[in-house]
């Protein structure tokens, strides 16, 4: 590793300003100076591996995943707000989990979901002002934690709790996030009471969850949602999970499952309302669907829409680096890596890369219904790869397929951005999408 393309520590410190604000701009020039792979030196002694290189990608993710752990970003600091559930264990309570969990979220059971999710999305985009230009990205993130909500309570009045559950886990995103920006600043914020206190917010959320749980299981009504599906579930030996696992399962599925699909839907409705001809295809492309609906087939039905998710995540991927640890030495594209070597994997970057995409800058709406899967599968990777790959990545995909068709038949969509800034937290998000809805009913009658 010593002999690739190095960024000192120096310049990491002299630049820290910039990079807690907004590091992809740093990483770029980086990436555009050194080349798709080099080394970084961490303020504290840490030095980490960068790339943007579909090969190492793919063979850290999925070739050889074994000689890697998630960092202690996610294993240890992440973990300390949310628990130990999929998106933070690691080893075999990970793999024990993963196997225990993925039938809730296997097709045949999403099946269940379809209804639940209509609804809740119905629901909150009846919150729309037409006519007047709001944030979409608030609209979105409200949505979102109401289909993870609904989906997993769907018996239980829970827009009160829910709504402090979601500002919760956004504090705790956003204190983890100077933790990771500025390690070096971890004894004033240990000092401080700073952690304390997101510590007992963390905490509270806890018991939000905790009280819903016992209010389900005092009830003793059969549902058809998550929460049923996960308290079904039995490890080998029979037994169910402990409340403890189950309340980390569920901030898991509440802090990743709604903030990734809000930022997706925000980057794709700005685009679409960029675009006044791309909406009258989609529309046409909608309207004309099966008349049975949204079913589990519906995505064929729709292959202009389901392009533009695509490419707004190629653009903006909700996990626009992945992380992971060296747990012995080992080699990655003729390169020699040591245990305990930081890995820092660029999605962002490796999705812009210009050698495998054409205008990679440019959202093209129709990109991906011209080109087969296995053309791009090496060097797109919206939901991660391998065996960590997002569990919810089925249920993502149809949420957000159903939000944007129903906005689609119901309104036209408009923007007075000319950009749009973005802002990388745990997730790659927008600062802000101001977009206006017209009510399409509006249109012909004034016609």
């Amino acid at each position: 590793m010593k002999d690739l393309p190095h960024v000192s520590a120096f310049k990491v410190l002299r630049n820290a300003g910039r990079i807690l604000k907004n590091p992809l701009p740093f990483h770029q020039e980086n990436f555009d100076k050194l080349g798709d792979t080099f080394r970084i030196s961490i303020p504290g002694d840490v030095q980490a591996f960068f790339s943007r290189s579909p090969e190492v990608v793919k063979q850290i993710l999925q070739k050889k995943h074994r000689y890697y752990s998630k960092s202690k970003l996610q294993t240890k600091d992440l973990a300390k707000y949310i628990g130990k559930g999929l998106l933070t264990a690691e080893g075999n309570h990970w793999r024990t989990h993963r196997k225990m969990i993925q039938p809730a979220f296997h097709l045949k059971n999403l099946k269940t979901l379809l209804g639940i999710m209509h609804k809740a999305i119905q629901e909150e985009l009846q919150r729309i002002t037409p006519n007047k230009e709001l944030d979409v990205f608030e609209l979105m993130g409200d949505l979102a934690f109401q289909v993870v909500a609904k989906s997993l309570f769907s018996s239980n009045d829970i827009r009160e709790p829910m709504a402090r559950l979601k500002q919760i886990t956004e504090d705790n995103q956003k204190m983890l996030i100077r933790e990771m920006r500025q390690p070096y600043f971890k004894w004033w914020f240990n000092g401080s009471g700073k952690i304390r206190n997101e510590l007992n917010k963390a905490q509270a959320a806890r018991d939000i969850l905790d009280k819903l749980i016992e209010e389900r299981l005092a009830n003793d009504q059969k549902s058809t949602d998550l929460l049923d599906m996960l308290l079904e579930s039995e490890y080998e030996d029979g037994s169910k999970m402990p409340r403890k696992q189950l309340i980390d399962e569920l901030l898991i599925l509440f802090a990743a499952g709604h903030e990734t699909t809000a930022n997706a839907l925000s980057f794709t409705l700005y685009f679409i309302a960029k675009d006044a001809n791309l909406q009258e295809r989609l529309y046409k492309e909608v309207t004309s669907m099966d008349a049975q609906g949204f079913g589990m087939e519906a995505l064929k039905q729709i292959p202009l829409l389901q392009s533009c998710i695509n490419e707004a995540m190629r653009l903006y991927p909700p996990a626009y680096f992945i992380d992971r640890t060296a747990l012995e030495d080992n080699e990655v594209a003729g390169i020699q890596l040591k245990k305990g070597t930081v890995v820092l994997l660029s999605m962002y970057e490796l999705h812009r890369h210009k050698d495998f995409w054409d205008k990679p800058d440019s959202f093209i709406a129709d990109r991906f219904v011209h080109m087969e899967p296995k053309t791009y599968a090496g060097h797109y990777f919206p939901f991660g790869a391998g065996p960590r790959m997002c569990i919810g990545n089925a249920f993502a995909t149809y949420e957000m397929a159903m939000a944007v068709m129903e906005l689609i038949k119901n309104y036209t969509l408009s923007t007075s951005m000319d950009t749009i800034e973005i802002n990388p937290m745990i997730s790659l998000k927008p600062k802000a999408v101001r977009l206006r809805f017209t009510p399409r009913k509006n249109l012909s009658t004034d016609a």
